[in-house]
């Protein structure tokens, strides 16, 4: 029997002020989600960045990002979750301190991946 390490998903949870939901996706899920990012924008009224086809900062897939707060939370965590349809969605703190922010705030809806911390002097 070979051991394997069993690593759990921190889902998020709502005790920050300020989060960043990252959406990661592919050429086969663009079009999904997009519209999925543009819908969160618009029912939610949130603030909804640009659809990055390449890897940028600490993602390593292609990813929109989406600031919310608080108050948003405990209605727009499980919408996405349930609207996600299998897409991975990186959930975090957005406190200022981007390495605690990119591992010790670090949540996930879906698989996580491995992000690149290097750029934050991990």
């Amino acid at each position: 029997m070979e051991d394997t390490e069993i690593t759990e998903i921190k889902r998020p949870a709502n005790i920050h002020k300020h989060y960043h939901a990252h959406i990661y996706f592919d050429p086969q899920t663009l079009t999904f989600a997009t519209s999925l990012c543009q819908q969160a924008g618009e029912l939610f009224d949130l603030k909804v960045g640009r659809i990055h086809q390449k890897a940028v900062g600490p993602h390593p897939m292609w990813s929109c990002q989406i600031s919310f707060t608080d108050s948003d939370f405990d209605k727009f965590i499980p919408w996405l979750d349930a609207q996600r349809n299998g897409l991975t969605i990186f959930v975090h703190g957005n406190t200022g301190d981007n390495l605690k922010d990119h591992t010790e705030y670090a949540y996930w809806l879906g698989e996580s991946v491995e992000l690149n911390l290097a750029m934050f002097g991990a």
